[in-house]
């Protein structure tokens, strides 16, 4: 090899190993990028006729496990939907208490059962009669607590899908800007690993809010799917997504009765859209909020219908009525009725009522038997109503050897699709101890079961590190070598320069 080739492979040298410095300062700035992928370069050896004549500089490309980077990806949806989940539940728990420790609905009607125990010895006691008045007001403020919780709730779960709707429409035109710039990038040889990793990163996002696959292309391009199968644009129309805003009161849902589906291209593909934030709070507003509404609105009717059946009307709505049993669906007549049952006014304005009934039972073989309020300057010592509601309104039978008519189960909710999450209840109390555990049952097992999917996605994310991560000491070895490589290249030129020196003095 002459002067020039040597100085020539030398100089081809150098500016390889700045490329590779470059690409190393680039991935430890990048270290602790999120979906960042460590790049490397590409180099081969040039030859002629078995001579070296230097190094081409390839373009860098990412070190990935595509198939592990997919599961994370996945995975990440999963999380992402029962940490949501997991929120709001979280909300309800709160405010539902714990089933014997005093602050649930059991132990509140519970609360009532004892007043009346203490009113019975002493029928006559304002004191008392007012203390079955203060605990029956506890106990709907509490029913209605529970109910507005269930409502925000709700409400939080559409304006988040509002919002994710939104993200998910900048994200997929990210990934769409992306994809051009790949795919124009591909067939000339230039690198594209900077922005393959900038598409990563906006994947990383999306499976934060829906579950998500991806199909690569050979020209680049990345088609992005459902985990259902429904494709996800990345081109065309810049927000082919849309949702409406909706209020998610009681008596609302979806669909067809006021609450909003996800559009896409004026077709509704909102059961398309499952995992992930989204698919979590569409979980949440349609299906186990109203779920939970409709249980407690069971619990508030049958409160109000089995003491009323007794001849004390104590509850009532907002408006002092009571609400309309039966109907089609089965709720249509209380649907939302948690949130606004109250004491009866009548009875707050005159306490002795829980004493002596507010209502002639005419009497049944299937209902209460007959009852006659105590009328004004009756006995003091009235007890008939009191045992009424002892033995009767709180028990499991409506008169001796009648069952109390059963609760609903299915067919609940405004439009009549939902059924309880448990059953075989047969009092007041049961019911209430059974919706309060069911309902914290479902939190717990979210609980657990993000706790065991994190786990999963910890182990995913290092396997994918393991390959894909960016390791400061790797680097900085990798730049020692280079930079020894630099040395030796520079050494090569220094002689090459000093011999042209040598042989152009050499002829003057």
């Amino acid at each position: 090899m002459n002067l020039s080739g040597a100085l020539s492979v030398a100089s081809g040298g150098i500016a390889n190993i700045n490329t590779q410095l470059a690409l190393i300062s680039q991935n430890i700035a990048n270290a602790n990028t999120p979906g960042y992928a460590v790049e490397v370069g590409t180099q081969e050896s040039i030859t002629g006729d078995g001579i070296g004549l230097g190094v081409h500089t390839g373009p860098a490309r990412r070190q990935i496990d595509q198939a592990l980077n997919d599961s994370l990806t996945q995975q990440n949806a999963t999380v992402s939907g029962l940490a949501t989940r997991q929120t709001a539940l979280q909300a309800i728990d709160t405010v539902l208490g714990t089933v014997g420790q005093g602050n649930d609905l059991g132990s509140l009607l519970s609360a009532l059962q004892n007043k009346f125990s203490t009113l019975l010895t002493d029928p006559s006691n304002q004191a008392g009669q007012n203390a079955v008045v203060a605990a029956a007001s506890t106990l709907t403020r509490s029913i209605n607590t529970v109910s507005a919780t269930y409502t925000q709730q709700r409400q939080a779960a559409q304006t988040s899908l509002v919002r994710d709707v939104d993200t998910l429409n900048r994200t997929l035109a990210t990934i769409g800007a992306l994809n051009d710039k790949i795919v124009a990038a591909t067939p000339t040889g230039h690198g594209t690993a900077d922005l393959e990793n900038q598409r990563d990163a906006a994947l990383q996002t999306l499976s934060a809010l829906v579950s998500v696959k991806t199909v690569p292309q050979q020209n680049g391009d990345l088609l992005v799917f459902t985990s259902t199968g429904t494709i996800l644009p990345t081109r065309g129309a810049p927000a082919p997504f849309s949702i409406g805003s909706g209020s998610t009161q009681p008596g609302s849902y979806y669909p067809g009765g006021g609450l909003p589906g996800i559009m896409m291209g004026g077709v509704d593909v909102t059961v398309g859209m499952v995992g992930g934030e989204i698919g979590a709070n569409l979980t949440l507003r349609d299906s186990t909020l109203p779920t939970f509404q409709a249980e407690l609105d069971e619990f508030a009717i049958n409160l109000t219908s089995r003491f009323a059946a007794q001849g004390l009307t104590l509850f009532t709505d907002g408006s002092g009525a009571v609400p309309t049993l039966g109907g089609t669906p089965v709720q249509a007549g209380y649907v939302g009725y948690a949130a606004s049952i109250q004491v009866n006014p009548a009875v707050r304005a005159n306490p002795s009522l829980v004493r002596d009934g507010t209502d002639v039972i005419a009497g049944s073989a299937t209902a209460g038997t007959a009852f006659t309020p105590n009328p004004p300057g009756g006995p003091a010592g009235f007890t008939t109503m009191i045992s009424r509601i002892l033995d009767y309104a709180l028990g499991p039978q409506v008169q001796s050897g009648v069952p109390q008519p059963p609760f609903n189960s299915n067919g609940l909710g405004p439009g009549g699709t939902l059924a309880a999450t448990f059953n075989g209840a047969a009092t007041l109390a049961n019911y209430a101890a059974g919706m309060t555990a069911a309902q914290s049952a479902q939190s717990s097992a979210t609980t657990s079961q993000i706790s065991t999917e994190q786990a999963v996605q910890t182990t995913l994310a290092n396997q994918v590190n393991a390959i894909s991560g960016v390791s400061i000491d790797v680097e900085m070895s990798k730049m020692i070598a280079l930079q020894n490589a630099y040395s030796a290249n520079a050494r090569v030129i220094s002689i090459a320069q000093s011999m042209f020196n040598q042989i152009l003095q050499a002829t003057q």
